[in-house]
């Protein structure tokens, strides 16, 4: 992911400190943990050739990627769907690789949808991606919406209005990239209540350059966060401690659902983050995620890291 990326040698310079918990939060969680919650952490993609011989075994072919994938991680944000509309028997031999398991498919709507020309008149291409996706069955995790950075609020008529078309029983999740859209208090407030009015959801977004992104609202009793990370940067374990921290919080207060992606603008090192994460996460929330296996290294250093947790 190139969203919102800098420059190492400017990292120490950004602020990385999360906002206060919006007053908002307080209205969606009902002030008490729920029962079981579902929490969800994974990666954009599954078919990264440098995990071969670190997480996926030496030699391991593409078309097995995934099925090695679903040992490692409860959950996908898929952005194959993003790309290319697939259709149901495509998706049912992927949901078929996660049989058995509690794993999820997060698919990112079709660009043909959201980053070409207007929402307007977008049915029929909705419903083709509807089409393919619903073969994962109950491997059909939240619908991920995301607007391009060049859709501002002056759009938003449009953006309710297709939002409004979209089916009641699936459940999803929408990120707007604009600046504009958190730039004035009224917009990013019209958006919230609107959200929630619909029972969708708003992704939160943590990186580097684009901090406004990482605005921690929640519109519903779930959450949806993508977190960027910067090939394992001193910063990236600092982090996820606060990170943490927030959700430990947000579980305490009523959070029934989770989802929490883990990026890098170099792929290659998502999973020694994703480790780290997983190992704090279990024990600060009483949780039993699983994480991944390394061939090699099966308990990588980067676990020893120092961080507000230690």
């Amino acid at each position: 992911m190139e969203f919102g990326r800098v420059p190492e040698n400017e990292l120490n310079n950004v602020d990385f400190s999360l906002p206060k918990e919006p007053p908002l939060n307080n209205l969606i969680l009902k002030g008490k943990p729920v029962k079981d919650p579902k929490v969800y952490i994974g990666c954009a993609k599954w078919g990264r050739t440098e995990w071969v011989g670190k997480i996926y075994p030496p030699k391991t072919k593409e078309k097995d990627f995934l099925a090695h994938y679903v040992q490692h991680y409860n959950c996908i944000e898929l952005n194959a769907t993003h790309y290319k509309i697939y259709g149901a028997l495509g998706i049912a031999k992927w949901a078929e690789k996660a049989a058995g398991k509690d794993f999820l498919f997060c698919p990112k709507m079709y660009q043909g949808v959201t980053h070409r020309g207007s929402l307007n008149g977008k049915d029929f291409i909705t419903n083709e991606f509807f089409r393919g996706i619903i073969a994962f069955e109950k491997h059909l995790g939240p619908i991920f919406v995301q607007l391009s950075e060049n859709f501002s609020p002056k759009r938003k008529d449009e953006l309710f209005t297709y939002l409004k078309s979209l089916p009641t029983d699936l459940q999803f999740f929408l990120e707007v990239r604009h600046p504009e859209w958190f730039a004035k208090e009224a917009i990013l407030s019209e958006l919230l209540s609107t959200l929630k009015e619909m029972n969708i959801g708003i992704v939160i977004t943590d990186t580097a350059g684009r901090r406004d992104c990482a605005h921690m609202n929640l519109t519903i009793p779930k959450a949806f966060i993508r977190y960027v990370g910067n090939s394992l940067h001193p910063t990236d374990y600092t982090r996820t401690d606060v990170w943490i921290n927030r959700m430990k919080y947000w579980l305490d207060k009523g959070l029934e659902e989770l989802y929490f992606f883990m990026h890098m603008h170099d792929e290659a090192t998502s999973p020694e983050l994703t480790v780290y994460l997983v190992d704090k996460m279990n024990e600060a929330c009483g949780l039993n995620l699983i994480k991944p296996k390394f061939i090699e290294n099966p308990e990588p250093k980067v676990t020893k890291q120092k961080g507000l947790f230690d």
